[in-house]
């Protein structure tokens, strides 16, 4: 058990957050070492005058940040040696919190009853394959030809034959990356990229190199020098507005960085979840480099969170490995979900909530002008988030956890980091995941910090 205690005089609201600062500080300058057992709940909370609620919300914290762990039947203990890279967002929504962390769409109570009626007509209409087959080819040829149509709104030209239905995107990544990369073998991407790319390529046993980017996206003259000084397997791309700085990769680029990927006859992974959202789209990279381009898309961030189903096209050369790949992780994607899908593709419902959440999304980022002002920013008028680096002299750590301690959740860039040169710290914000006075409150919150003084957070004793 540890002799150092926190200082109830130095705490601040939200009292459970200032708390595991204090803690925090403490592991990191080693006052409290790795292992240490720490007091009960209850105890703490009896010797610093708190309710048990907060210390455990303080504990809470601690845990998400892998910082301590909990263990049923012996208590919490320190824990500073290498964890699992923490995601960028919340994992819960505290109720006090302004969460401006996690990428969503806007949601409102037309996406619940849309929801709702899509499953009262399942209901009525399930198909005997969807709910009693184990067979994919007995379940989705219907749903690979409506697929085939959504893609040419994604400006596609695919055949049915090469689509994959999968869970989603990151269902899709996956098995895309298993696809074309052995173990062992090197994946290049943006050097700021998708951020489960990271954990994913590890879990892969899949070298991860992150090349230089300018305000188009992947320089194709570094693509060609990292495939000429090395064996790069493929490249994983996301040219239409869901990369963290909202590019919106101009054609000429797209054009270049296919006929690299051509010139050394490496696979390229396309990642355009929004697909048809984006108005005036360019030709995905996979209608101009079709023979190696695996596509991914989906419907979660465009339509209805709950609506987790995507479509991955590959070419030829994969179709094999695609549906090998999927079985071994997947099985199959939900048949039940699939099948609202393909119904709302069909009945222009997919489109319907696209256009709904363009118009959302318009106010949400004149609110975000609007606030931030005169703080450069990226972002793209159908882009779910937007990119603020930070002015000079902002520590993005500590930028982050004052936003936080000021009751507000933004991602930090880091996150989404695959290449240590060139960095510049910045933050992802979320526009969609919160009400519009809740986005215009956090904003503000983010913008006077960013206006102000860098300030440190107190070192507590």
């Amino acid at each position: 058990m540890t002799n150092w205690m926190p200082d109830t005089a130095q705490l601040r609201r939200p009292a459970y957050l200032s708390l595991a600062e204090q803690f925090a500080r403490a592991i990191q300058e080693g006052r409290l070492q790795n292992g240490t057992r720490l007091p009960t709940h209850r105890k703490l909370a009896d010797d610093l005058k708190l309710s048990v609620q907060t210390v455990s919300r303080a504990y809470d914290e601690l845990i998400r940040r892998g910082l301590i762990s909990g263990e049923v039947g012996r208590g919490s203990f320190v824990q500073t040696r290498p964890r699992e890279p923490e995601p960028p967002y919340l994992p819960e929504r505290l109720g006090e919190v302004i969460d401006l962390s996690i990428l969503k769409p806007v949601c409102e109570q037309i996406h619940l009853e849309k929801m709702r009626q899509a499953f009262a007509w399942l209901a009525e209409n399930l198909p005997p394959s969807s709910a009693l087959s184990f067979r994919p080819n007995m379940v989705f040829p219907r749903h690979r030809n409506v697929a085939a149509e959504w893609l040419s709104r994604c400006g596609l030209d695919v055949s049915p034959l090469n689509i994959s239905l999968t869970n989603g995107a990151t269902s899709a990544m996956t098995v895309a990356l298993m696809s074309v990369a052995p173990p062992g073998s090197t994946i290049a991407t943006e050097a700021i990229s998708h951020h489960t790319l990271v954990p994913l390529s590890t879990y892969l046993g899949i070298h991860l190199e992150g090349l230089p980017i300018d305000h188009d996206g992947m320089m194709p003259e570094a693509l060609d020098e990292a495939c000429r000084k090395g064996v790069i397997r493929a490249i994983f791309l996301q040219p239409s507005v869901i990369n963290p700085t909202a590019t919106l990769m101009s054609a000429e680029r797209r054009a270049a960085l296919a006929e690299v990927a051509r010139r050394h006859d490496i696979a390229i992974i396309e990642n355009d979840i929004l697909g048809p959202l984006v108005e005036g789209r360019l030709p995905p990279v996979a209608a101009l480099a079709p023979e190696r381009t695996l596509y991914v898309t989906s419907f979660t961030k465009i339509t209805v969170p709950g609506l987790r189903i995507g479509y991955l096209a590959a070419p030829d050369r994969y179709v094999a490995a695609v549906a090998n790949r999927h079985l071994v992780s997947n099985w199959m994607a939900t048949p039940s979900i699939a099948e609202i899908a393909t119904r709302w593709v069909s009945d222009g419902t997919a489109m319907e909530l696209v256009n709904w959440q363009r118009r959302a999304l318009a106010a949400r980022h004149a609110i975000a002008e609007e606030t931030l002002g005169s703080l450069a920013h990226r972002t793209h008028p159908q882009s779910l988030h937007l990119w603020l680096p930070l002015p000079e002299g902002h520590s993005e750590d500590a930028f982050v956890s004052q936003a936080r301690l000021r009751g507000v959740a933004i991602a930090p860039g880091a996150s989404f980091r695959t290449a240590d040169s060139g960095w510049r710290p910045a933050v992802r914000i979320s526009l969609g995941s919160t009400t519009e006075q809740e986005l215009r409150t956090g904003l503000g919150i983010v913008a006077s910090l960013a206006l102000g003084d860098p300030e440190a957070l107190l070192l507590v004793i």
